[in-house]
């Protein structure tokens, strides 16, 4: 399978934001709900944010919230992440994903990962 290439991510300080891309194979892209995810230092990866195939559903963590916004170019095969107002805690390498989709929830990741992009945010 083809892996996704993360970038956009670079060092921040508080308050400061950042604008992610994910290319995707443009072949299966649009019909896939898609997902970006988070592994802090020594943490486990975590779901922060889910956009449907078509956008017409969004998710996000209570801790992102309001913060983050995933849009989607089912033309381009791209995934954005449009990150404001970052805290140090936002620190993390960002990978995005295809993720299942049923029934308008959010699913497991079919786990395909690429590198990643590294976003530091300090003062």
């Amino acid at each position: 399978q083809v892996q996704p290439i993360e970038s956009g991510g670079g060092l921040v300080q508080p308050g400061e934001s950042l604008k992610l891309s994910c290319v995707m194979s443009e072949r299966t892209f649009s019909k896939y709900a898609m997902g970006w995810f988070r592994q802090p230092p020594g943490k486990d990866r975590e779901f922060v944010a889910g956009i449907a195939w078509n956008s017409g559903h969004t998710w996000y963590p209570p801790s992102v919230k309001d913060r983050f916004f995933s849009t989607r170019d089912n033309s381009k095969a791209e995934l954005y992440l449009e990150m404001n107002n970052l805290k140090p805690e936002d620190t993390a390498v960002y990978y995005c994903s295809a993720v299942r989709w049923n029934d308008g929830i959010f699913g497991e990741p079919f786990g395909v990962w690429g590198r990643g992009t590294q976003v530091i945010v300090t003062p």
